[in-house]
């Protein structure tokens, strides 16, 4: 399996669309309203490269075999480094291996301290996330939307990923 991290503007645009309007992925991004439209991809990978441009960094698109599998990476928010993982279902057994790969970047290549990962209160299943070294830090309302801000710390040795072989 050849997993490659690229930009969001290296992908379809179609790929991109059919992720954010299936309806498993959407039930866990309560932000994502409405059908995702070719103009909102328009506007959302050019928000993304905007982040790249200016910061350095940004999201990728994930590939698996020349598939799109999704996208995330980390990203910044309010200067903090927000870490995304969406993923089509038919990849989410994948999403450790490249949790691994993102921490291992902006911990090791980027230099960022720390990263949060934001949840709605509907996402119960957090064990997993507890077992990385995320700790529960606060409630944070983003729109009209309550979220679970949960943060990992780059000295945390669960913080620490092993190398892994990624094309990037």
């Amino acid at each position: 399996m050849i997993i490659e991290f690229k930009r969001l503007n290296e992908v379809e645009k179609s790929d991109i669309i059919d992720l954010m309007n299936n309806a498993l992925v959407r039930k866990q991004m309560p932000l994502l309203t409405g059908d995702f439209t070719e103009t909102d991809c328009d506007n959302f990978v050019a928000g993304k490269e905007r982040l790249w441009e200016e910061h350095g960094f940004g999201p990728w698109a994930f590939v698996v075999d020349d598939k799109f599998a999704g996208w995330g990476g980390v990203q910044p928010d309010d200067g903090e480094a927000d870490l995304a993982l969406v993923l089509h279902p038919d990849f989410w057994g994948l999403g450790k291996a490249l949790y691994d790969k993102i921490v291992d970047k902006a911990f090791n290549e980027l230099g960022i301290d720390s990263i949060q990962v934001l949840f709605p209160p509907t996402r119960t299943r957090i064990k997993g996330l507890l077992r990385l070294g995320f700790v529960k830090d606060k409630e944070i309302k983003y729109g009209q939307e309550i979220f679970i801000r949960y943060v990992l710390d780059s000295q945390k040795p669960e913080a620490r990923s092993q190398k892994s072989e990624f094309r990037t």
